[in-house]
């Protein structure tokens, strides 16, 4: 148990089983939430195996945290670059120190594989590092002009307190990439984990916390949207949020800020594979798997569609289904699972009710069952499913899912596969598998996406590289992740300096 989370234990109803409550960190303490009421969290794998019971905040707990970043601002926007830059370096060393550990309770809390959960946390610490380099680096320019008694240059300079509203699904690696430039850069910061994943976000705090942040600079809240997220949100105090989610959640929350209140959202996708006639159909097969199913397909980026040529359709479908037959269900914990459990009840029922559309619609393949029977009773678990004959107006080649759902679709030409893909709201990654250059490179220059993929699997970014999408998979303002990704935490001033 953590003493730096001053997390305490209290019993529950079963007699000899505690489970450990957390506490927020507001202005430089750990505390319960106002009201006093709490909130259980469970492993998706087993739901009797609590993982501990977080504070179910209010609104004036929500007041609390921003009044405290807001009071922490200006100290730590006159902190020099070097003294953030040493917290979040140290910061790194304590998640690297932690990250078995961490990563095991990542798979309790969300049900990814061990190995997953402590490669999430050695992310988190390696983009930790990347933004304490970066941002001592990141600054304004001069700018050449007529006058010999005159200097013109701009700075950048911090917003102000940011709101950091994470999801579950990756609840170390996205807020670390939101919390690490928005600190480099100056800004205090309100971060809200998902209520289904909230433990791998207090652990990141926790480790800023070991580094030795100042008071106020980074406050940590758990609880409902509904209670918590108007203030957070709306409030006047807040420069800036950067968001992870649904597309509805994004919607709304841009229609409530204020007109300075700057945005940044990752929001949802409906990711395609293109397979072209001349691609290996066996790495073909694997970067659908990969895209698809691992992760659960709880992935924003994961592939979800996979339009195929016709002339290798038959042999490209059959050796997917087989290839999915093969893969192995269980909890995230035991070494050799292919898949794991839904992350939530809610999402669970949200999978099994789209696989019954499908049925509808299209031709199951194989998958789409709900698993019963030791280990699978207690946890919320589907064989992954491959459905064909899906035509572009079918719901589950347009609405995204997030499981284990692949939908096949044909294609006669390349030309018809580039307008399948871009015929969706979405545009946050797409892929496609060919030796053709010429498909290369028109796919890359066409398709509409932010992320864009040759030969590999829709999933997956790297820590110095921008990352975002188009249309409704994104506010199309400012990217994620990279050198660009400080850009969103900073506003330009231009000076004229007369000599």
């Amino acid at each position: 148990m953590s003493t730096t989370a001053e997390a305490f234990l209290t019993e529950i109803s079963a007699p000899g089983r505690p489970v450990e409550e957390f506490l927020n960190y507001i202005d430089g303490q750990w505390v319960k939430c106002r009201s006093a009421r709490t909130f259980d969290n469970s492993n998706p794998a087993h739901t009797d195996e609590l993982i501990g019971r977080f504070q179910a905040s209010t609104a004036l707990d929500a007041e609390d945290a921003v009044n405290a970043a807001t009071a922490a601002f200006e100290d730590w926007r006159k902190t020099a670059p070097s003294q953030r830059a040493k917290i979040l370096n140290k910061a790194a060393d304590y998640l690297e120190a932690n990250a078995q550990r961490f990563g095991e309770e990542l798979s309790r809390e969300e049900g990814k594989s061990v190995a997953l959960g402590k490669d999430e946390f050695l992310r988190a610490a390696q983009t930790f590092r990347f933004y304490a380099i970066e941002g001592q680096t990141f600054g304004g320019e001069t700018y050449p002009q007529d006058d010999a008694n005159m200097m013109v240059y701009s700075q950048r300079e911090p917003l102000g307190v940011v709101s950091v509203i994470s999801p579950w699904n990756f609840p170390a690696s996205i807020p670390a990439r939101k919390i690490a430039p928005a600190l480099i850069t100056g800004n205090t910061i309100v971060f809200k984990p998902s209520s289904d994943a909230p433990l791998s976000g207090l652990r990141l705090v926790e480790a800023l916390v070991e580094a030795g942040i100042p008071k106020g600079v980074i406050n940590y809240i758990t609880g409902r949207a509904g209670d918590v997220g108007p203030i957070i949100t709306t409030s006047k105090s807040i420069r800036a949020i950067s968001f992870t989610g649904s597309t509805q959640a994004g919607m709304h929350i841009h229609r409530t800020v204020h007109l300075t209140t700057r945005l940044q959202m990752e929001l949802g996708g409906k990711n395609p594979l293109i397979v072209m006639e001349d691609a290996d159909l066996d790495q073909a097969v694997e970067l659908a798997i990969k895209g698809g199913f691992s992760l659960t397909g709880q992935a924003c980026t994961g592939t979800s569609r996979v339009i195929v040529m016709k002339a290798v359709k038959e042999a490209f479908t059959k050796k997917l289904v087989e290839r999915v037959k093969t893969l192995k269900i269980g909890p995230g914990h035991q070494p050799g699972m292919d898949l794991g459990p839904l992350a939530t009840a809610k999402q669970l029922e949200t999978v099994l009710h789209y696989l019954d559309i499908g049925r509808q619609e299209a031709r199951l393949l194989c998958g789409g069952e709900r698993l019963s029977g030791a280990p699978y009773d207690k946890g919320y678990y589907v064989t992954p499913a491959v459905f064909d004959k899906v035509t572009q107006s079918m719901r589950i080649a347009r609405e995204e899912i997030f499981g284990p759902v692949i939908a096949v679709l044909e294609a006669d030409s390349f030309a018809s596969a580039m307008a399948m893909a871009n015929d969706s709201e979405y545009g946050l990654s797409a892929a496609i598998a060919t030796r053709n250059p010429r498909y290369m490179h028109d796919f890359a220059n066409n398709i509409q996406s932010g992320t864009v993929k040759i030969n590999r699997t829709t999933t997956g970014n790297l820590v110095n590289a921008p990352f975002g999408g188009m249309k409704n998979s994104s506010t199309s303002t400012f990217r994620e992740s990279g050198r660009v990704g400080l850009e969103f935490f900073t506003q330009t001033k231009v000076v004229y300096r007369g000599l």
